[in-house]
């Protein structure tokens, strides 16, 4: 298989630049997506770490509309994966064709959709874990394997993910290992009166808005590179690193409701997650110093997900932010 060029990286990108490119981005998603502003926020910041994004919520919300939109702003190689029960995992990664050449029978793979920039993995939870664990290597090393050959993916590569969280008929609940490899986990919540009056203005005419690329590719790593360089001081990760001791209920230092409603607590990977989206909130804030008010604007769609509630907790319904909150509250900066 010949493999596409990764994209020319652009120059170095300067404070100004980034802010007012990923206002622009911002605003163009704003004219197809109404309102979800912190939504769209919360996905951009997964985007521009480099990593993936889950979201929840119930059908009909606008999530396909966001990640699509998305896709077309940023410019981007795009591919929709639609979770089934039967699908299988050589429908998401590739497969191994036999050719007849001058030479003889040959193999050939065949890319999948997995193979493109930004992957739309939707209803995730509606495919079998056998058929989810073919999405594992592609999100931690960005790279395919087919018949013990590995394949590298596009460059930039992120999958953003869909699931509805009240439907469970048919569904397979995300294991824990996977649930991890997702920077955030964004919850859509439903449109106010305002907003869902705007969503049947702009959708039941006959004009449909069309988005307007405003990056590319090569746009994209350069935003992620300026992320990814910008320092955090060290009180700073000290803070998170608290914040993640903190959420496992044996350690001393963990609050009440974790003690009493958590079974594990969030991993070394939702610290990493806390600094990367602080990095890039600062960024999109206009300021180069990553503060600790950057860290607790992540911290629900950096943690939610990462903290796995006992057999007491799901049946009080306890819900994980409040113990995201609780978290915020008593973990001394």
């Amino acid at each position: 298989m010949s493999q596409a060029a990764p994209p020319t990286p652009a120059p170095a990108m300067k404070l100004e630049e980034f802010s007012a490119l990923a206002r622009r981005i911002e605003q163009e998603v704003g004219r197809i997506i109404v309102g979800q502003h912190s939504v769209v926020r919360s996905v951009l910041i997964c985007i521009l770490a480099g990593r993936h994004a889950l979201l929840e919520g119930v059908p009909g919300l606008g999530k396909t509309m966001l990640i699509r939109t998305l896709a077309d702003v940023l410019d981007v190689p795009f591919a929709r994966i639609q979770f089934t029960p039967d699908l299988m995992p050589a429908d998401i990664t590739g497969t191994e064709l036999l050719e007849d050449t001058e030479q003889g029978k040959q193999r050939r793979f065949q890319p999948g959709p997995i193979f493109a920039s930004l992957v739309l993995a939707d209803e995730i939870n509606r495919a079998t874990p056998k058929t989810q664990a073919a999405m594992l290597e592609a999100m931690q090393e960005k790279t395919v394997t087919v018949g013990g050959q590995r394949y590298p993916l596009h460059e930039p590569f992120f999958v953003l993910a869909t699931q509805n969280p009240l439907e469970m008929e048919g569904t397979y609940p995300l294991p824990e290992a996977q649930l991890d490899r997702f920077l955030f986990k964004v919850t859509v919540a439903f449109p106010s009166v305002a907003e869902l009056v705007a969503i049947l203005e702009r959708t039941t005419g006959a004009a449909e808005a069309a988005a307007v690329r405003v990056a590319d590719s090569a746009a994209v790593l350069a935003m992620r590179h300026l992320a990814l360089n910008t320092p955090a001081a060290s009180h700073l990760t000290e803070y998170v690193a608290r914040l993640i001791v903190a959420s496992h209920p044996q350690h001393e230092t963990a609050p009440p409701g974790v003690r009493q409603f958590v079974q594990v607590g969030a991993s070394p990977r939702g610290a990493q997650a806390l600094i990367l989206g602080a990095k890039v909130n600062a960024l999109l804030e206009g300021r180069f110093n990553v503060a600790f008010e950057d860290v607790q604007a992540v911290a629900l769609p950096a943690l939610r997900h990462r903290l796995l509630l006992n057999f007491e907790g799901q049946a009080e319904g306890i819900r994980p932010d409040e113990l995201v909150q609780e978290l915020l509250n008593t973990t001394k900066r």
